[in-house]
């Protein structure tokens, strides 16, 4: 294994500056931010260009990868998480487009992950979400297979805000839609497994790591502490808004040891990057920077 971050929380670093910071501090490995260069933020965390994949040479590419590997570093995947079932169709067209754009820019650096998002309609159940998605996917799953690139499906439902409701961004989030997603795909497609997604959808960590082991492809670090106050006043109905608060590992509801046990019990052997989206530690570089030394710390013990 190797202890990477999430290039998301320095949207104006330079990669080559971040890479000198995670070498420095100890990490072994980067996921890298792969948006639209013109696109910004639509989210918190999103809109993060740290490679330009829109007409990506060779030279460059290779010149990247140099670059990296000058600093013992390794890139464990190319991130880029919209939503490819959005209800418009031309934005849905867009964000289809630099997928396969994200996934060729990846074979051409031997990157073996492109982490992404399923999507979905959030005014749809999620019974036409995934008949949506069978629809939409098949192309992009046979440019990933043709290219030599995996796909790590994060399990986030997106339900964050009140537009996002019933219904989220991302239908692939529980074992039921899991089982049928590696039916219809085939082993293209695997998980980005975030075990903070699983801790509000009260969804058992272990047991999906027994299930599903084999189809881990990249794992997020991140936790999650459940607001008791926020889950009294809103209830588990409202699907995590009011009460569920994105934490570094350590600072959450996740178990860590149990949880990286579970992923050597699994035989998973690639990047643990952890996800930073604590928003105590997001005021500056500095603190954001701290974040991830204090979850470097909790993790690097079980990284072997």
């Amino acid at each position: 294994m190797k202890l990477g971050l999430l290039t998301a929380p320095f949207p104006e670093t330079p990669l080559g500056e971040v890479a000198d910071w995670a070498a420095a501090n100890g990490f072994g490995s980067l996921e890298i931010c792969c948006w639209p260069q013109s696109e910004g933020a639509a989210r918190r965390y999103a809109g993060i260009c740290h490679i330009d994949v829109d007409g990506l040479a060779q030279s460059r590419a290779d010149e990247i990868v140099a670059m990296l590997a000058s600093k013992g570093l390794t890139i464990s995947g190319l991130g880029y998480y919209p939503n490819p079932l959005h209800p418009d169709p031309d934005h849905r067209a867009l964000v289809q487009g630099h997928i396969r754009k994200v996934i060729t820019a990846a074979s051409m650096m031997g990157v073996p992950v492109v982490s992404t998002f399923i999507g979905a309609d959030g005014a749809k159940t999620q019974a036409e979400n995934w008949e949506n998605a069978k629809t939409v996917w098949p192309d992009i799953v046979a440019h990933a297979t043709a290219s030599g690139v995996k796909i790590a499906i994060e399990n986030c439902p997106m339900i964050f805000s009140h537009d996002e409701w019933p219904s989220g961004h991302n239908v692939a989030h529980t074992p039921n839609i899991w089982r049928q997603m590696f039916e219809e795909f085939g082993p293209t497609v695997g998980m980005n497994l975030d075990p903070s997604h699983l801790v509000w959808q009260m969804i058992d960590i272990e047991r999906v790591i027994g299930e599903f082991g084999d189809r881990i492809y990249h794992v997020h670090a991140k936790d999650l502490e459940i607001d008791e106050d926020g889950l009294y006043e809103h209830g588990i109905l409202s699907a995590g808004i009011g009460w569920q608060v994105p934490r570094l590992p350590g600072l959450g509801d996740v178990d860590w040891p149990r949880f990286m046990s579970a992923l050597h019990r699994a035989g998973y052997n690639g990047d643990i990057t952890i996800e930073h989206e604590d928003r105590q530690f997001e005021a500056s570089d500095d603190l954001i920077k701290r974040g991830f030394l204090l979850a470097r710390d909790v993790l690097s013990p079980y990284i072997h």
